[in-house]
């Protein structure tokens, strides 16, 4: 496996981990606390936040596949995007099992 391919993995769970973190917070504004200008903030979060979470699912089942990961862990990998924080813990736990399957570069041959 390329380090390319858990990069990007590592990448996505971090953006997404973080926008949900923020739409979590702003739904907190918006109904909890009342605040003006939280709507408009939810709104644009929650949109990113979806269709970031679409790249996260393409990535995460492409580091899953060349795993090799039972169904069970991959479709508790993918859901870590809807939990907030959990993509944060799991990207951890995922960088640190799939670290020794990486295959080192190739020298290069002038």
């Amino acid at each position: 496996m390329k380090q390319s391919v858990l990069t990007r993995y590592r990448a996505m769970a971090y953006v997404t981990g973080v926008l949900l973190v923020l739409l979590t917070a702003g739904v907190i504004a918006k109904y909890v606390l009342d605040i003006s200008g939280a709507a408009g903030f939810t709104t644009a979060v929650g949109i990113a936040h979806g269709w970031l979470y679409v790249v996260y699912l393409v990535f995460a089942f492409d580091l899953g596949t060349k795993a090799k990961w039972p169904v069970g862990k991959l479709a508790w990998v993918l859901l870590a995007g809807v939990v907030p924080t959990a993509a944060f813990f799991v990207e951890r736990t995922v960088s640190r099992e799939v670290a020794p399957l990486i295959a080192a570069p190739e020298p290069v041959n002038a």
